[in-house]
This record gives structure tokens, sequence and C-alpha cells, in this order.
């Protein structure tokens, strides 16, 4: 190969990784996408030690499952929807456990981003904070619009991505995403407020 592995995109990895089983091309991939997933999952769930959890489980699943991968996608487009499958499963997972426990809330969760070291630390404990509010808005958000929010807003993602992710047609993700939005706008509303 001409091109130094790090240099290739992310199909030209993946493809590498399923033709010769090159680890070099998965453990890239890795570095590429465990931050931003673990963010995404984490803004979903909103549970630090949850999202590493699931992250390592779609980690472990594209490693498995290399070659159910098909080149007509982007690589993006399949990691995320493994990532957000799990994600699912582990809210349904904790919301059938939620009807057996006799446990309150966990008020001691923290915010969970990785960190810009870049900044001084009266911008980070803002960020922090700021973090923290629109993290415990956007958890009450409802399920099925804090997905599309998250993909579109925490992780750039574009419509059709989002469409390919969650199976949605263009104009639901959008309609969707509008409500997610409203819905967060109003909740942050009223945390300001108080």
């Amino acid at each position: 190969m001409s091109k130094n592995l790090s240099e290739l995109t992310d199909e030209e990895l993946i493809a590498e990784f399923q033709a010769n089983n090159t680890t070099e091309a998965y453990e890239i991939l890795v570095k590429r996408y465990k931050d931003p997933l673990t963010n995404f999952v984490f803004r979903f769930v909103g549970d630090k030690d949850v999202s590493t959890d699931v992250v390592q489980d779609t980690m472990i699943r594209f490693y498995l499952h290399k070659d159910s991968y098909k080149s007509f996608a982007k690589f993006s487009t399949w990691i995320y929807t493994i990532a957000t499958n799990l994600a699912k499963n582990e809210l349904k997972r904790r919301k059938r456990k939620r009807l057996f426990s006799i446990h309150g809330n966990n008020e001691d969760e923290q915010a969970f981003d990785i960190t810009d070291t870049n900044h001084t630390p009266d911008v980070l404990a803002d960020s922090e904070i700021k973090n923290k509010i629109i993290q415990n808005a956007l958890s009450k958000v409802k399920e099925v619009y804090r997905e599309v929010v998250i993909l579109r807003d925490v992780q750039d993602l574009s419509y059709e991505e989002i469409s390919e992710i969650t199976g949605l047609s263009i104009g639901t993700v959008k309609s969707r995403i509008n409500r997610g939005r409203a819905q967060l706008q109003k909740l942050l509303k009223s945390i300001y407020r108080e």
C-alpha cells in the first residue's frame, strides 16, 4: 500500500481490515471514533460508566463483525448504528431494572466529555457547569427526539447519515430534530428562570 495507514479514509481502513485483518487499521479506526462515540453515548444515556461500556462493546462488535460492513455505506454511519442500538438496549434494560429497584436516582452523576486541555481552569469550570445543565435538560427530552438531536447537534451528522442510522425518513428526522430542539429549549428556559 502506497499510503501510510493513518492517511487512509475510514472506508479504506475498514477495507484493509476486512481484506488483510490488519489490526493497525482497526486500532486507527478505534482511535478516530472512541471519543466521539463516548460523547454521543453519554449524551444519550447520561451515565459515564455505561457509555464507556457501550463504546467498548461497540468496538468489540466492530472487530467481530467487520465483514458485515458493506462499502456502499459510510463507515461512520455503520459504527454509529451499532452504538445507537447498544445504547437503546441499555436504556431499555435500565428502565426494566428501575421498575424493580427500590433506590432513588443517582444524583452524583457527573458530566462526561473529553476535556480540551487548551482552556484555562475558569473556562473549563464554567463549561462544566453549562455542560451539566445541558446534559440534565437533554436527559429529560423524549428518547425518540434526544437520539436525533444528539446525532445532529452534538455529533454534527448530516440528515442523510441520521436517516441511515435510525432507519427513519429524512422528513421524520427533521421533524424529530425540530421537536427535540423545542423540548430542549423549553427545558433550558425553565432551568435559567429558577
